[in-house]
């Protein structure tokens, strides 16, 4: 083999391992991945030609598609602590923290160019003017006592007003402490017991006035019901002392059983004079008729 075969052999392998590489890179540079929770971005020249949304691999062109991935999953972002105002001009200190997530990711990047600094700027703002907006509506004693669910629901509906075009969405927007400044917070916490204790106050009394009203009425009822208990009681005597002396009238209705009667009666009556002290009883026999006492 000469010399010149010999660099020709040699040009053709480097060309052909050349060839594979680009081969290689080309077939590299034609897929993508798009992974769970996320979005790809795939632009053209600047432009976004599709938005890739289902996990696995994905064809693209080479060298002339560019692709983005967007995070679609939630996240959490810590806002810094804010002083806010209430209705009756009381000072309170807000401290917010934010869960969201991209749910349009063309206009996340046509925006905000997907960059998520920027969403934490919009987001930022957007939760302190609805904080802000909406303590501010509102007394502190009404503040205090909203704290939680209703504020939280509140501040996200209007935070998300304010973000709508970004392809962004707060899913909650929630103060995780809302205090007050060290200055007037024990003047606060000392009326808020004072007002606690007056309005258990009112319910005892209010319980102790309907106690009495119910304790009364019983009262009432048990009055009437011995009343008419004892009138029911003395009909049902007379009436036994009714029948008791029809008995005794229909039993000696006649002059023997009469005289019986009145003799037993006689005895009952000298028993019963007899039971104090010493008596002494003298009996006289009578006897007269008519007859007599005409001839006298």
């Amino acid at each position: 083999m000469t010399k010149q075969n010999t660099k020709k052999s040699m040009t053709k392998s480097v060309l052909f391992v050349i060839f594979i590489l680009f081969v290689i890179i080309v077939i590299c540079n034609s897929f993508y991945t798009v992974d769970y929770n996320s979005q790809a971005i795939v632009k053209r020249f600047g432009k976004i030609q599709t938005v890739e949304s289902t996990p696995g691999l994905h064809f693209k062109l080479p060298f002339v598609d560019d692709v983005q991935e967007v995070y679609a999953g939630n996240r959490v972002y810590d806002i810094p602590t804010s002083d806010v105002i209430t209705k009756d001009k009381k000072s309170m200190i807000a401290d917010d923290y934010v869960i969201w997530k991209v749910t349009d990711a063309t206009k996340y990047y046509k925006t905000l160019s997907a960059v998520d600094a920027r969403a934490e700027e919009r987001i930022d703002a957007a939760v302190y003017n609805a904080t802000k907006n909406t303590i501010s509506s509102m007394t502190q004693d009404e503040v205090i006592a909203a704290r939680g669910a209703v504020l939280t629901e509140i501040i996200t509906e209007a935070a998300n007003s304010d973000i709508e075009g970004y392809g962004i969405t707060i899913i909650t927007a929630e103060i995780k402490a809302l205090d007050l400044p060290e200055d007037n917070k024990e003047a606060v916490y000392e009326r808020m017991i004072s007002e606690r204790e007056n309005i258990a106050a009112s319910y005892t009394a209010q319980g102790e006035s309907e106690a009495q009203m119910i304790k009364n009425e019983t009262d009432k009822e048990v009055a009437i019901t011995i009343a008419e208990a004892e009138k029911d009681a003395e009909t049902i005597i007379a009436e036994g002392e009714a029948e008791y002396m029809r008995i005794l009238s229909e039993a000696y209705n006649d002059p023997d059983k009469a005289e019986f009667y009145s003799y037993i009666r006689g005895l009952d009556a000298l028993k019963v004079s007899l039971q104090k002290g010493d008596k002494t009883i003298m009996l006289y026999k009578v006897q007269w008729s008519i007859e007599t006492v005409a001839e006298a």
